[in-house]
């Protein structure tokens, strides 16, 4: 089950005040950060905990340039040379089986904005100890303003389609992500707009291109969990479960955010489709009709590329 709630337009949010946040990161020998890819409101002040579950020493450099992915073929000169002229937002060493705590900043302009970390250890960025800090503008919580039953059985979003009626960029937009069944799921956005994910090309894709939402959803029936995100034009975005196989399947959807929803496609059924379109307000538009039961609802936005243009 997928449900929206839009928090605000314009101006970097709707959250009031500066916020403080407490955020863990776990650095392991593989190497690796875990979680590699973080959520965090602005304004705020973010308490970074980092703890060396490994024996090795490893480090957290967070950039300062938004939207920006270092190369990893780099060298490790070449690596501290870029830090050298470029600076950081965080640099912090923590040895093997330690922890280290950093408080930091972050205003409302960096709202909608992604900034990499890495290990500047030698040679651990290169083997993939890297990650993502998505900057929003709202914090997560209840809300809820449209929700539709999902089939256990299928691998399908439910719904499929999802518009967000709003002229106000950025827009901040929470999505609680249901799990219908007991199957493993994750929700990923793509956080350019226009751009057709295909199971042969999104492993690529998000590896250049850093997800605008990245979550597990839970595999207790019924659990669920916040996609909190912040969108900085209008477009066609595709959200995908990564999940091997899943994708292929038919696990994917599109969220239409300022531009028109492409009317249904209707199955050969006696089923009522809905059509959910959400106001930047916070306000359900309306909903279409009823499921006669949710299974119904597979196929029924077909692939293709968005109405806006795919490439």
């Amino acid at each position: 089950m997928v449900s929206v709630r839009v928090d605000a337009t314009g101006g970097g949010g709707g959250h009031a005040g500066n916020a403080v946040v407490n955020v863990t990161v776990n650095l392991t020998d593989r190497p690796a950060f875990d979680p590699r890819y973080l959520t965090v409101i602005a304004p705020s002040t973010v308490n970074l905990t980092l703890v060396n579950q490994g024996a090795y020493n490893h480090s957290f450099t967070l950039l300062t340039r938004p939207n920006f992915l270092l190369n990893t073929s780099w060298t490790p000169t070449q690596l501290d040379r870029y830090f050298a002229a470029n600076g950081s937002l965080v640099n912090v060493s923590v040895p093997g089986g330690t922890r280290q705590t950093v408080s930091f900043s972050l205003g409302s302009d960096r709202v909608g904005f992604s900034f990499e970390f890495v290990s500047q250890v030698p040679y651990q960025f290169q083997a993939g100890m890297l990650g993502v800090l998505n900057v929003t503008g709202a914090t997560a919580g209840p809300g809820l303003v449209a929700a539709v039953n999902a089939s256990a059985a299928s691998l399908v979003w439910v719904p499929n389609a999802i518009g967000v009626n709003t002229s106000g960029f950025p827009v901040t937009i929470d999505m609680q992500i249901w799990n219908a069944g007991s199957n493993v799921h994750t929700f990923w956005l793509s956080a350019q707009p226009n751009y057709t994910l295909l199971p042969g090309n999104f492993t690529q894709y998000f590896q250049a291109h850093p997800p605008a939402a990245s979550v597990d959803v839970p595999t207790q029936p019924g659990a669920f969990v916040w996609a909190n995100f912040t969108l900085k034009s209008p477009g066609t975005y595709e959200f995908i479960c990564n999940v091997p196989g899943h994708f292929t399947a038919g696990m994917f959807g599109f969220l239409y955010v300022g531009v028109p929803l492409p009317p249904p496609v209707i199955p050969p059924s006696t089923a009522i489709v809905s059509v959910w379109i959400l106001y930047s307000g916070g306000g359900l538009l309306g909903v279409g009709g009823i499921l006669a039961a949710a299974g119904l609802l597979v196929g029924r936005f077909p692939r293709s590329p968005p109405p806006s243009g795919g490439h």
